[in-house]
């Protein structure tokens, strides 16, 4: 192969390091189609990047950087196949296949990495995983952050971040989870598995539970980016499309939803000349092409990017179409009830029937125990009270919504207006 003039070793280092992390998923992938576990194809991932900075300054950039690493990955993975004992019965299972395997410089069908991605998001979205080892693991193996980023990202101690990650590889390994992509029933099941991480992920880049900032640019875009590739291997699946033209219309908001000093702006006071009109396009675009491929009534996501997809339509606060919005609530809630949607169908309402009615709504919402800590619900409450003039009870919900919020962005917006109810 020819290869790239030699580079200096501080500066090969850096080129290795950004080549890995936007490579390692497939080379993950990859790897774990010839060991079947995710946790030792991660470790041969690692000694292929160990290899790469040893060899890379001395020898140069190799010109396809990436497969350079998949090869030598692959046939230390070979190799480890061969020499221990405990994998004996996949080496005879497979050991036709390896004996044939030649040194490849560049992959030979770039459709099956393809493929092995897919598996690798399946397998690290598993089910029999907690939804926070999901989170976890999907962002070690498939968004390639380490454990101290992840853990930063989050506000969580390192080690426990560590021990997650930990455990849900242990937890695959011992459940003989399957490499694969799933079939029939299965499918659509685990795809909602996929789907939920990767949205959960950019919730809390959106809009953090906890800490001092309400956005997390880098969980934002780190979703985002998933579920771009994800449309891509999936190209067939609506909810795919849905969640991805979600997201890109959500985060076309980012630069307008808070001020200077990095406090929260609510949506009626956003400036919407901020507004990113390149993600609405591909947003728009995303929904279209869910709706294209949707064959029955649209799922979830589908639904709440067609709902975003009303706010970015308006040119203004006042042009918002709340009657559609209030009936797309009304589909998604028929679709997949909740009393969040409920709640967040109650603001729609009263934005189209007053805020009578929309209390109605949220005072029927009080009892339910989903929500007994969710700070949006006395958040809610309160603004329509003060619509309505009750001032003081107005101001006693936000002063109790301030109290459940665990975001100090958050905390001190909504303490701003319970002083404006004095």
């Amino acid at each position: 192969m020819e290869q790239q003039p030699t580079v200096t070793p501080s500066g090969a280092d850096g080129i290795v390091e950004t080549i890995f992390r936007i490579e390692s998923p497939r080379i993950i992938a990859g790897v774990t189609r010839v060991v079947r576990d995710v946790g030792i194809a991660e470790e041969l991932a690692q000694d292929a990047l160990v290899a790469a900075l040893e060899q890379w300054p001395r020898d140069g950039v190799p010109d396809n950087p990436g497969a350079w690493l998949m090869a030598t990955a692959k046939h230390r993975a070979i190799d480890l196949v061969r020499r221990r004992e405990r994998y004996a019965r996949k080496l005879e299972e497979i050991g036709r296949d390896l004996e044939t395997t030649v040194p490849f410089e560049e992959p030979s069908d770039p459709d099956d990495i393809d493929d092995d991605l897919l598996r690798l998001v399946f397998t690290a979205c598993h089910p029999v995983l907690s939804a926070e080892a999901r989170i976890a693991l999907t962002l070690r193996l498939l968004g390639g952050l380490t454990t101290p980023e992840i853990a930063r990202a989050f506000l969580a101690p390192e080690p426990t971040i560590a021990q997650r990650i930990v455990r849900a590889k242990r937890t695959l390994a011992t459940k003989g989870v399957p490499f694969e992509v799933p079939y029939g029933p299965d499918r659509e099941a685990r795809l909602g598995s996929v789907l939920e991480v990767i949205y959960l992920v950019f919730n809390e880049g959106y809009a953090a539970t906890a800490g001092d900032d309400l956005l997390r640019p880098a969980l934002c875009e780190e979703a985002l980016r998933l579920g771009r590739v994800l449309a891509e291997l999936m190209p067939k699946e609506p909810e795919v499309h849905g969640l991805v033209a979600l997201l890109e219309l959500q985060e076309s908001r980012a630069a307008a939803r808070t001020g200077p000093s990095g406090a929260p702006v609510l949506l009626r006071d956003q400036n919407r000349r901020r507004w990113n009109r390149l993600l609405i396009r591909r947003g728009f675009a995303a929904l279209a092409r869910a709706n294209a491929v949707t064959t029955g009534a649209p799922g979830p996501y589908a639904l709440q990017a067609a709902i975003a997809a009303s706010h970015a339509q308006a040119y203004t606060y006042e042009d918002t179409d709340w009657r559609q919005i209030a009936t797309l609530y009304g589909l998604l809630a028929a679709r997949s009830p909740s009393p969040v949607v409920e709640l967040n169908r109650a603001v729609a309402v009263s934005m189209t029937d007053g805020p009578g009615p929309a209390l109605a709504i949220v005072e029927s919402l009080a009892a339910e125990p989903a929500l007994r800590d969710y700070h949006l619900l006395p958040s809610v409450r309160g603004d329509l009270l003060a619509r309505l003039g009750r001032t003081r009870e107005a101001r006693a919900e936000f002063e109790r919504a301030a109290d459940l919020a665990r975001n100090e962005r958050e905390r001190d917006l909504l303490r701003a207006r319970a002083e404006e109810c004095r």
